[in-house]
């Protein structure tokens, strides 16, 4: 049987230091409850919408108004030019995405939410001074959340045929022989949606998700006495085997092609606030899919630390880089005296809950000089669209009109905090398959994003969870 624990070891560290001052984060968020997939199209529930509000009011508190705020952060009229926010058109994400910042920067209520027109009237802001923040679209990813399918977002050919490839392997054709008794023990309590063909462990997550989201908000499942302690945490781990094992191979990197590129887009996102001086986007916030988490988790070799870090991200679960420094924040300190710190809290951060720090990389340090950070990431990094169309083994459509030529910088795509740019970089017509670094450059308003530095240059944000599957469970089919 599979076994799960609930994170409990950490190195735990407190989030503000005695000498240090936060210059920046990149906050990656899963969305908060919601309605099960097995029934799209899905929705942000009030639990989910609540929870969501949570984690942002606490980033709030610890980072913004807090005593140990980011450097030259706007406390409580937010400035828009501090913080870039993006989610795929999906109606999950998207309102998650809006629950979040309504936490990180609520209403101000109406003295500070009100300005003086040039003939002296006073116009107060609507609702208590609601503050407006844009929060832009990914081209990838609409409607994922309404989707079992993990991998058929990502664009990425040979992404798809890595992740099918675990149908056929061993691993795989053992657990779905093996675990077959078991899911036809459970039937009764799913039957009405799942037919007997779809309960085995093909349909691990549809299974787990339905009867999860049963769980919270039913207040009663048929032949619930079936579900016993012992039976949910075997469907939950059963689960978290399943899909990271579509999301991530080690012997096979461009399963996790999601976490590669979500890697590329950290590093420059935080690279922006260190060229700007700290002045363009100290916080950047981005919503996406479990199967992100689970492929960076890989990748990062994350999984050195327990079998825990396999698993399915409780839902509005975030993982955080700080970006810090230990000398003196005025003038902007150079790139020497820089330092990243990775934080993660499984499920909603609260006062009772609150992140921790791990290492990256399977090394013991929980900090990191920035150009160390930087040769971390650029080991596994996928940043620009010449890398992400040879990976992926794709030819036609964007990966046609490409020039096909990569930076040799020791990853694919590198990156460093020197400002150095180089030509080939993504242009706006191929927004279609690298939507959310078009994205990003349209939020920190910076042309130049994707040509940044050294020639890391990020390609599409590879929402997992997108696209009809062959086999995957919907209402009424079998």
């Amino acid at each position: 049987m599979l076994t799960q624990t609930l994170l409990p070891f950490a190195l735990l560290l407190p989030l503000a230091q005695a000498a240090e001052t936060v210059l920046g984060l990149y906050i990656f968020s899963r969305h908060g409850d919601r309605t099960t997939k097995a029934y799209p199209p899905t929705k942000l529930t009030d639990l989910g919408y609540s929870e969501i509000f949570s984690s942002g009011t606490w980033f709030r508190k610890n980072y913004i108004n807090g005593t140990s705020p980011i450097n030259g952060i706007e406390p409580n009229n937010v400035k828009l030019s501090q913080i870039a926010a993006s989610a795929p058109f999906d109606n999950v994400l998207m309102t998650s995405a809006q629950g979040f910042l309504q936490g990180l920067y609520p209403p101000v209520g109406a003295t500070l939410g009100s300005q003086t027109l040039g003939n002296g009237t006073v116009v107060e802001a609507p609702l208590d001074g609601y503050q407006l923040i844009p929060i832009q679209t990914v081209a990838t990813g609409t409607g994922s959340e309404d989707d079992a399918w993990l991998q058929g977002a990502s664009n990425c050919a040979n992404a798809e045929v890595s992740s099918n490839n675990y149908f056929t392997s061993a691993e795989y054709m053992a657990l779905l022989n093996s675990t077959q008794a078991f899911y036809s023990s459970i039937l009764p309590t799913i039957n009405t949606t799942f037919h007997a063909s779809q309960t085995s462990f093909y349909n691990a997550y549809s299974i787990f998700d339905y009867l999860n989201v049963a769980g919270i908000h039913n207040a009663t499942i048929a032949s619930s006495n079936l579900l016993t302690p012992e039976t949910l945490l075997q469907i939950r781990t059963l689960a978290d085997n399943h899909e990271y094992n579509l999301a991530y191979n080690a012997s096979d990197p461009i399963r996790a092609i999601a976490g590669a590129t979500l890697a590329a887009q950290i590093v420059t996102a935080l690279n922006t606030t260190i060229t700007s001086n700290g002045t363009t986007a100290p916080i950047t916030l981005q919503f996406g899919a479990y199967g992100q988490f689970q492929s960076f988790f890989g990748l990062a070799n994350l999984t050195k630390l327990g079998a825990d870090w396999i698993g399915i991200p409780d839902y509005a679960s975030t993982m955080t880089f700080e970006l810090f420094t230990d000398v003196a924040p005025t003038p902007f300190p150079a790139v020497d005296d820089i330092q990243v710190r990775f934080y993660w809290h499984n499920g909603t951060a609260g006062n009772t809950s609150t992140p921790t720090a791990y290492p990256l990389f399977g090394q013991q340090n929980l900090t990191l000089g920035w150009n160390d950070f930087v040769t971390g990431m650029n080991k596994f990094a996928i940043g620009s669209q010449s890398d992400w169309c040879k990976t992926c083994g794709n030819t036609a459509g964007v990966c046609a009109r490409s020039t096909l030529t990569s930076p040799s910088s020791g990853g694919k795509g590198g990156s460093s905090a020197s400002g150095d740019s180089e030509g080939g970089g993504v242009s706006r017509p191929v927004a279609g398959v690298i939507g959310a670094i078009i994205t990003l450059a349209v939020v920190l308003g910076v042309e130049g994003l994707v040509v940044l530095v050294a020639g890391l240059r990020l390609v599409s944000k590879k929402r997992l969870g997108a696209g009809a599957r062959e086999g995957a469970v919907r209402p009424g089919k079998a």
